[in-house]
């Protein structure tokens, strides 16, 4: 049976959580809020320039070659900003992830403890129903870490993924302006 105070210290402990968690999330808003303010200030004075330079054009040919030359630094910073905001959003869901396995971790370790207790306590010939607790719980200890692997090997498999695709994109785009 639980006690006033550890109601009270895990009461505690999960406010402390929550405000953390709080604060990491306000974090990432902050950065992402900050990365747009200057992607948007760096475009519009990239807009100014850019509608000078096309102002001041003399051909059609020398317009094409001022367009031209936008696309590649454009495709450029289009995927900086996403490799930007990306980092931001998975560190962010990095810290939310270890604070969670963190919690779960400490909530199994209770709860074979209270097992550990109740089998101690139990009454005598009740040892195979103790077992089959323990080892059910094992069981969905172990699915739950399988589950975890899994889902660690898909957020590398698809960070690995995203970062070909931008590099790619940006080559192409790269290739694309050459050819004009």
């Amino acid at each position: 049976m639980l006690t006033t105070e550890q109601i009270m210290a895990a009461n505690k402990a999960n406010l402390d959580t929550l405000f953390n968690l709080t604060n990491k999330a306000f974090a990432g808003v902050e950065k992402m809020v900050e990365l747009n303010v200057t992607a948007a200030k760096a475009a519009l004075a990239e807009s100014a320039q850019h509608a000078k330079a096309s102002l001041s054009v003399k051909d059609a040919q020398e317009f094409m070659a001022v367009q031209a030359g936008l696309i590649q630094p454009l495709a450029e910073k289009t995927a900086a900003y996403s490799r930007h905001l990306y980092d931001i959003a998975s560190g962010a869901s990095a810290e939310f992830t270890k604070n969670l396995e963190a919690q779960t971790a400490e909530a199994q370790k209770k709860f074979m403890g209270l097992v550990d207790t109740a089998a101690k306590n139990a009454p005598a010939g009740s040892e195979a129903a103790v077992s089959m607790m323990k080892n059910a719980v094992t069981a969905a200890n172990s699915a739950f870490e399988s589950v975890q692997k899994s889902v660690k090997q898909a957020t590398e498999m698809a960070e690995k993924n995203f970062a070909a695709a931008t590099e790619t994109a940006v080559k192409a785009s790269g290739a694309a302006t050459k050819k004009r």
